[in-house]
């Protein structure tokens, strides 16, 4: 057995494999940091392993596991199209993938016809908050804080961009079909000026989906995209079905309503989702937070048979992890599936009975093939710690990050694929000095040794 050496770093005692190279010491004063490295069964390294910690997204590998116990792997999100009476309803199940294409083949049933009656958008499958207790203020107009609403069309984002001009001013760009207005007073100027005037780009937001863009840009060449978080869901569906009504020759003589549709409604028509695999490796690999926050708000609807929310998501995880593979979540703190919550808390510990769950019923559950790779694809591709060899190509994980916050957890595989370690690595509190020209931030070279010891060793 692997002799254990007892380590004494930054006043934190621990046990760890003397071939596992966990330089603390390059991480900047006040950090706090977990790792816990396990082969097989037996635990090899261990630091800070019931801290509770920020998981960040590497919860949606929580959010993932619930969804693959809970559901089979053809499970699908499902919009539908009834007709009671004089009226029409489409009724939504928050399917974060659906796109406006979708919708218009959904409403081309219709095409031609005239509605007597109203239209009503129906988002009852869904109810409190669209965004989760924690979420920053600062982002809410941003994509990756979209809210996570039953009524989500195109990911409930928007995407423009913004264009220095040479006389000082910046115009925007907004496709023409996207019902949303956006002003911009931002000036265009130098890199000394933007230094010296502490003028930074900032962005405000208003509930009818009007957004303005203020302060200053230094001059670029390209354009700046951007991508704008819709504010009322319900309001864009709104337009944008008048639209495709108005595009497909459509006459709606009463209105579009938010109202429940009855139960003697007829079913018209339905569109469905991507299998259930594609959308939790659309989630992992890009880590999108809609998907994630909309898979939690639907497995708390379809596990109490009640309308999904945050709060009854994340019970129903809690529940299904519990029942299913026997993991205690216990005084974890979860606000959301998609760990954008700053409130979120998990201890490294019960994040490794995760990992090591996932791993030995992987012939079941086929959830470490929709992990990205590291330095090959997803949010692994680019990481600085994972561009060279041996460490590209030899880790499959899912990476988290908030403010002061570095996670990863994965696995590392062998020259003949087979998988050689798990681990945690939760890095919190890291507030570094100012960059140094030349010099690899601290995180990076933390990383890098640390992983290369993992795919060396």
């Amino acid at each position: 057995m692997r002799a254990l050496t007892t380590l004494i770093l930054a006043g934190v005692t621990f046990a760890a494999s003397a071939s596992i190279s966990t330089p603390y010491d390059v991480l900047p004063t006040g950090h706090l940091s977990s790792v816990i490295v396990m082969q097989g069964n037996e635990v090899q390294s261990s630091t800070n392993a019931d801290q509770l910690l920020p998981p960040a997204s590497t919860l949606k590998l929580v959010t993932a596991l619930a969804a693959k116990l809970h559901w089979p792997d053809g499970y699908q999100f499902s919009t539908k199209l009834y007709k009671q009476g004089n009226d029409y309803s489409l009724r939504f199940s928050g399917d974060p993938s659906l796109t406006r294409q979708d919708l218009e083949q959904l409403l081309s049933h219709l095409k031609n016809k005239t509605i007597s009656g109203d239209l009503y958008l129906d988002g009852s499958v869904f109810d409190g908050y669209d965004r989760g207790v924690g979420w920053p203020w600062d982002v809410l107009g941003v994509c990756y804080a979209a809210p996570a609403s039953a009524l989500s069309l195109e990911g409930n984002c928007v995407q423009a961009s913004l264009k220095t001009l040479k006389n000082g001013n910046t115009s925007i760009f907004v496709p023409q079909y996207q019902p949303i207005t956006v002003k911009t007073t931002v000036k265009a100027v130098t890199k000394e000026e933007k230094r010296t005037s502490y003028c930074d780009l900032n962005l405000s937001t208003e509930p009818n989906n009007s957004y303005t863009l203020s302060g200053c840009l230094t001059y670029r060449d390209k354009l700046l995209p951007l991508k704008f978080a819709v504010q009322s869901p319900s309001l864009y569906l709104k337009k944008t079905i008048a639209a495709i009504f108005a595009q497909q020759g459509t006459q709606l003589e009463g209105k579009i309503k938010l109202q429940t549709a009855s139960d003697d409604a007829v079913l018209v028509a339905e569109h469905k989702s991507d299998p259930l695999d594609d959308m939790l490796q659309l989630m992992l690999h890009k880590s999108n937070n809609l998907y994630a926050d909309n898979i939690t708000k639907q497995l708390g609807a379809d596990y109490y048979g009640e309308h999904g929310s945050f709060n009854s998501g994340t019970s129903a995880i809690r529940e299904i992890l519990k029942k299913q593979a026997n993991i205690d979540l216990g005084n974890s703190v979860l606000e959301d599936g998609s760990g954008l919550s700053r409130n979120n808390r998990i201890s490294p510990r019960v994040m490794m009975q995760v990992m090591q769950f996932i791993k030995n019923h992987d012939q079941q559950l086929h959830m470490i093939a929709l992990l990205p790779t590291s330095g090959m694809d997803g949010t692994l591709k680019y990481r600085p710690s994972m561009q060279d060899a041996p460490i590209k190509g030899h880790i499959k994980g899912k990476s988290g990050s908030l403010f002061g916050s570095h996670n990863m957890v994965g696995y590392t595989y062998d020259e003949q694929g087979h998988i050689k370690y798990t681990f945690v690595q939760y890095v919190s509190n890291y507030h570094p000095e100012p960059a140094i020209k030349g010099v690899k931030p601290a995180i990076t070279r933390f990383e890098k040794a640390f992983y290369h010891s993992l795919v060396t060793e």
